[in-house]
This record gives C-alpha cells, structure tokens and sequence, in this order.
C-alpha cells in the first residue's frame, strides 16, 4: 500500500463513521454526530474547604477514624495533597465547583505569612478553585490589603514588603465573594456577594449560585483600622434577599458559602446532625429554605449534617471541613433537567492523607484504611520555592527556653506563654524612653502556637512567628485604676466576652487580681496590686498592649480610650528580644490571676 493510501486509512480510523472504498479510493459521505440526548438529570460535584490559613506544608495533625482493630490516626494535611484530593473529586465527573469558606490567608505558617500570604493564593490558584468567601481573617492586614489579594499588584499596606518573590504578584484567579461587608460610603460591597457557574450536557443547562458571607462579628475579631468605613450586615437577612436575585438570573442549585458556623459530636466521617450547636444554628432557622446547601466555616470543627433532621422546614445540607487543608467536602447533587431541583444531596468529608509525621503522641503512619493522595507537582514547586526563601530565616536561632511554653489555660484562664508574652512587651517598653511601661496585656487568640524548644533547648525565629504572626506594633497608654478594672471586667461581659466564655487576658509580672464569676457584673474584679501595692481607681497606670487591643479589639472597648499614646515595636521584634537578653528563658509561673466562686468554662 502506498503512502497516500496508508494516511488515508488512518483518518477513516480516526473518524470510525467512515469506510474505505475498494482499492483505497475516495471515502463514503461521513454521517452527521448523532446529537446527544437531553439528559433526565445532570450531577454536580460540590467540593467545598474551609479555614485553610495558609498551611502550605503538612500541619502535623491526624484524624481518628474506626479502623478494622480500633481507632486509626490518619495523618492529613498539605496543600500539595490538598490539589490532589481536589483533582480526583474533580476527575468524578464532568460537571464541579470548588468553594471555600473563608480565612484562606490570615494566621499563616511562616512560609505563607511571612510573603503576606502571596504564596497561598497562587497555590489556590493552581488549583482552579471558583469562589471563596471572606472570613474574618483576610482582614487580618486590613481591607487594602485584602482587595490586593483578589486584584495582584504590589501595593505596600502593612509593615511588610509585598511582591517579595513573584513581581508582579497577580493576584487571585477566583473570585473572592463578600455579601454582606458594605462599604459605608456608597453602600456597596467591599467584593462581590454572589457568583454564578453554568453546567451543560445534551441541551440540558444548570446554573449554580454562590452566596458568599463573611460572619457579622468580624469587626470584634480584627483591628477596628483594618475594618474602618465598612459595615457587617445580618449573615441570614443579606442571603434571603439575594435568593430572589440569583433566581432571576438563572440560578436553579444555590450554596450559601459563609464563614460562621458550629459543631456536633459526631465523627469526622459520620454524616449526623448529633449534637449540632453553635452560631451557625440561629442562621439557618431564619434562612430561606430555597438554599440547598451551606458550606460553612470559623469553628474549625468537621461535619456534615442534613439540617432537615433538625428542622424539616430547612432542609439544607450543612457541611463544614474543620482546618488546614486536612479535610474536603464532597457533595454530589443530582438536579432534575425538566424541574430544575436539587433531587438528591449527599456529602462526606475526605480525609487528605498525604505524610506520615511524628508529634508530641509519637509516630503517625500513613495508612491503608482511607485512601492517600501524591504531592501534586505544580502545587509542591510553589511551596519550595517560597520555603527555600524563608528557612534561612526561620531556622536562626534566637535563644532557649527552659522548658515548653504552653497555652493551656489554667483554672484561672493563665497561661505560662500568654504570661511569657506580656512579660516581653513589658520588657520592651518599660524604659522611659521607650514608653514607661507598667503592665502589659495579651490576648489569648493572639497566641497562634506554643513554643516547644529543642532538646537543646534552643528556640528559632520561625517558632517564635508561629507564635505571633500578625505583626502588631505595641502600643503604650496612661489608664486610670478604675479603667483598668473595667478592662477586666470586660473579660466576662462584653460582646461575645461572657461568663460561659470568656476571654481572660494574660497579664505581666508583678501584677495581680482576684476575680469572682458568682458576682454581678461590675463586681467580680477584686484585689488587683501592682507590685505587692494595691491598685487605687484614681491611680495612673502605663499600659503596653498590642495594636489590635489598642483599637478595641475582642470587645474591650475601655482599651481604645487611655491617655498619652506611644508607639513601640512590632510584638514579634518585642518576643525575640526577650530571647536575646534573658536566655535561657524561664517558663513563667502561673498565679498572677485567682479565681473564687464559679469557675469559667
């Protein structure tokens, strides 16, 4: 056979309609495709995370799940592993989208907060995510900050130098979603509130509406600064009004995707409403029932709950993937082509098993009992590049310790680190010229890891971020006595500050006080003394805090007031000096604070 006659044949191969003539001549008239048939039905795979917090490496966490012996510790986590356990929910079937639902960036791992959380982004972007909602988070650094994240550039808006690695840095390729965070101004939102995805097959199309929701809270989670000129508006009110909208433009499958949620007492992989508690409950009692699902967020806890067992006139499938890249959500919903209704909705949370590592518990293997992922290789190049910038950093050391710091609270709510931190901020800002310092506070969502020496005992830099990530300056200011107990007294009463959960800050040494929670409020701080001397109300008081306690935050209104404002370090530069002049560091004793009566929980 001649060559002409052989490519011939391989085309009529290729286009298997065709047959050769006799001879190897022309070929028959190709048949037009038969068109595919309209389908009765269309599936969708749904693949939601939450609170990934920039945990570009593994972050040494297990999952505990029924093996054929007994329990199994599943090591998980790693956003390579992550892209992967993505890909493969993908690969399922032709038509998917991928939500998260909120704090993607904030409270990072060194790696990803030390570029300000350029690395997590283009990690996400790889994997071709569509939306995310804002949680609280992505405030950390301030609104500027965060639309820089969506919109790329190098824009300086925090103390640290953007586009350190990547110039330009481009921004993310998915769609940050901010339904209720309005701009005060003109009444608009910060970022778009919803997003739309269209699925087609045989004629048939389905579209899938978005409603991203950043918790209303926010603004008491952040620095007042990072929040000013917007508003937070009701989570449920802003979704019931916007249902109608998506309706309009084609929606017929609609996912809440919000940063608020709760927690239940089933397992990691039990799909049961058991136990189901927390802020996210009294949303959906007032959300639209025309939801069919909401991807939820903020609590780090893992679930996945057909809320219709609660209440069956809010039948929503509830899902959240507890943190770090450890967990996915997969949802498969089955919509009718002719009604265009969800029909059928089931979840299960994924387990990203990717790493063996050891803890503080020993050895965590990998394991057979649930399936594992590879490292996806686009996905791992970024993570080494950015760590390779960052190791000679983080492993400086800057000290030792003589023994743990842990956040363990005691009975009274004190720690042995949130101690050591306020010791330092004291340290640094005592000198006159550097503020005259008296007393410091710190607050315990501050404290982002315990600082754990080597055998050695010596500490590096990168622990000491892990402890302190958000680059807070300390601030100094004059309170009087009476404002101080205020302060205190805000720890039980103030916002989401309440008796059943409080927020006790720590204090420096040499500080002390007494509190008594079977008390009215107004009369449960008793015995402070500063340096064995009791603290009068009329007293003047030099105080070191941090910026974000210095703008009000976690409801302690009373410390934005305060007199002669001066401005110190960043807390980080503040914690590593403490190392450079006290090593070996003393693990500080507990007892600064006293509790009588009902102890809180």
């Amino acid at each position: 056979m001649h060559e002409g006659c052989g490519r011939t044949a391989r085309v009529a191969t290729v286009y298997v309609a065709a047959a050769l003539l006799a001879g190897c001549g022309a070929l028959a008239p190709v048949p037009a495709p038969v068109p595919e048939a309209r389908p009765d039905h269309l599936d969708i795979t749904l693949i939601g995370f939450n609170d990934l917090h920039g945990n570009l490496e593994p972050p040494r966490m297990a999952h505990t799940v029924p093996g054929p012996a007994g329990p199994v510790a599943v090591p998980a986590g790693g956003m390579a592993y992550l892209a992967s356990a993505i890909a493969a929910l993908k690969a399922r079937g032709p038509h998917h989208a991928v939500v998260s639902a909120g704090d993607m960036v904030g409270a990072s791992p060194l790696v990803s907060s030390l570029f300000l959380d350029e690395p997590t982004i283009e990690a996400v972007n790889t994997m071709r995510i569509d939306f995310n909602a804002v949680g609280n988070h992505e405030f950390d650094r301030g609104w500027r900050e965060l639309l820089r994240l969506q919109q790329g550039g190098c824009e300086k808006f925090t103390a640290r130098q953007p586009c350190q690695i990547r110039q330009p840095f481009a921004g993310a390729q998915f769609g940050f979603l901010a339904a209720n965070t309005v701009r005060e101004e003109d009444g608009r939102t910060l970022l778009p509130a919803t997003g739309l995805k269209r699925f087609e097959q045989g004629g048939a199309t389905v579209t899938l509406g978005v409603i991203g929701l950043t918790l209303r809270a926010t603004p008491s989670m952040v620095s007042p600064a990072g929040v000013a000129g917007l508003r937070f508006e009701d989570e449920a009110a802003t979704a019931n009004a916007l249902v109608p909208q998506l309706k309009v433009q084609g929606a017929d499958v609609i996912a809440v995707v919000i940063h608020e949620g709760g927690s239940t007492t089933a397992g990691v992989q039990e799909t049961s409403c058991a136990g189901l508690s927390g802020d996210i409950v009294p949303i959906l009692e007032r959300l639209d029932p025309a939801v069919d699902v909401v991807v939820s967020g903020h609590t780090h806890q893992a679930y996945v709950c057909d809320y219709s067992r609660v209440n069956p006139a809010k039948p929503f499938l509830l899902t959240s993937a507890g943190q770090y890249g450890t967990l996915v959500t997969d949802i498969q919903l089955r919509v009718d082509t002719r009604t265009r209704r969800v029909v059928r909705k089931v979840a299960r949370n994924v387990i990203v098993q990717g790493e063996a590592f050891t803890g503080a518990q020993g050895r965590v293997p990998m394991t057979s009992v649930v399936p594992s992922f590879a490292p996806d290789p686009q996905v791992q190049s970024i993570i080494e590049t950015y760590r390779a910038a960052a190791v000679p950093l983080a492993q400086r050391p800057v000290g030792q310790a003589a023994g743990p710091l842990r956040r363990t609270p005691s009975p009274s709510h004190e720690s042995a680190l949130g101690n050591l931190v306020a010791d330092a901020q004291l340290h640094a800002t005592r000198a006159p010229e550097h503020g005259g310092a008296q007393l410091s506070f710190m607050n315990p969502g501050g404290l982002r890891a315990d600082l754990v020496p080597d055998g050695q005992g010596l500490v590096r830099y990168g622990q000491l971020y892990a402890v302190q990530p958000f680059g807070n300056q300390l601030v100094v200011k004059t309170f009087t006595g009476a404002q101080i107990r205020a302060v205190l007294e805000q720890q039980f009463a103030s916002g989401s500050n309440t008796v059943q959960r409080p927020r006790v800050l720590s204090v420096s040494e040499g500080f002390s006080y007494r509190y008594d929670l079977s008390q009215p409020p107004g009369a449960r701080i008793s015995a402070m003394a500063l340096h064995g001397a009791p603290l009068r109300d009329d007293m003047p008081v030099r105080v070191v805090l941090s910026s974000y306690l210095d703008s009000g935050g976690d409801h302690f209104t009373v410390l934005a007031q305060g007199q002669e404002r001066r401005v110190g370090p960043l807390d980080l530069d503040a914690l590593e000096a403490y190392f450079r002049d006290r090593s070996p560091v003393a693990v500080p004793a507990l007892g600064r604070i006293t509790s009588a009566g009902r102890t809180a929980h």
